[in-house]
């Protein structure tokens, strides 16, 4: 069960590391919603979250300084963003190594080895690796999905298996289909159509 629970942990690294090809620095670092998430805040973050559950939770912490942590601006956020002195290739190899730790802290552990989450309300702070580990595999999906969709605003490519379903006119068609679909539940009209 610990090796099929890395293995989709793995992928969910992989596709969120594979968002940041081909991009500039720019690209990486710039708020692309309004609540200003960014691609290699998403990095910068999980790595984190990993270190924090699968590391310090288990007692066993990988000795990574993270400034945010140490601080304490994480409340404020620091953990999703990049300040223009940290770069890319450190934040990228500080998700190795933090997936390295945690991956040995995984097979190292039993699946149900004690756990406290120390930012976790008292009464449900006791938990086990295992459902620190489960956590770990949603949230980094989660925000490798959330990276595929930030990815494709940047640059219109899509998730991993864009290139699979077809060209950009079998796109095009797709995209004219589902806004066709969407068309059919206007309530108002679009500016330019009808109206006076």
């Amino acid at each position: 069960m610990t090796e099929e629970l890395l293995r989709y942990l793995q992928q969910g690294r992989d596709a969120l590391l594979q968002a940041l090809d081909g991009l500039s620095e720019y690209d990486v670092r710039r708020p692309l919603t309004p609540s200003g998430t960014n691609l290699l805040g998403l990095v910068k973050h999980v790595a984190g979250v990993e270190l924090a559950y699968l590391g310090d939770s288990v007692g066993r912490p990988s000795g990574e300084r993270l400034p945010w942590v140490e601080d304490g601006s994480i409340w404020e956020s620091a953990d999703m963003w990049a300040t223009a002195e940290e770069s890319r290739e450190d934040l990228v190899a500080l998700y190795r190594r933090a997936w390295a730790h945690c991956d040995a802290v995984a097979r190292e552990l039993p699946l149900d080895a004690p756990a406290s989450v120390a930012w976790w309300p008292e009464e449900r702070r006791r938990t086990t690796l295992g459902s620190l580990l489960v956590r770990c595999v949603a949230e980094v999906s989660q925000h490798a999905g959330h990276a595929d969709v930030l990815r494709e605003s940047v640059d219109g490519r899509g998730g991993r298996d864009h290139d699979d379903l077809g060209g950009d006119a079998w796109w095009a068609d797709h995209v004219a289909r589902i806004q066709a679909a969407a068309d059919a539940h206007r309530t108002e009209p679009v500016s330019g159509e009808g109206g006076s």
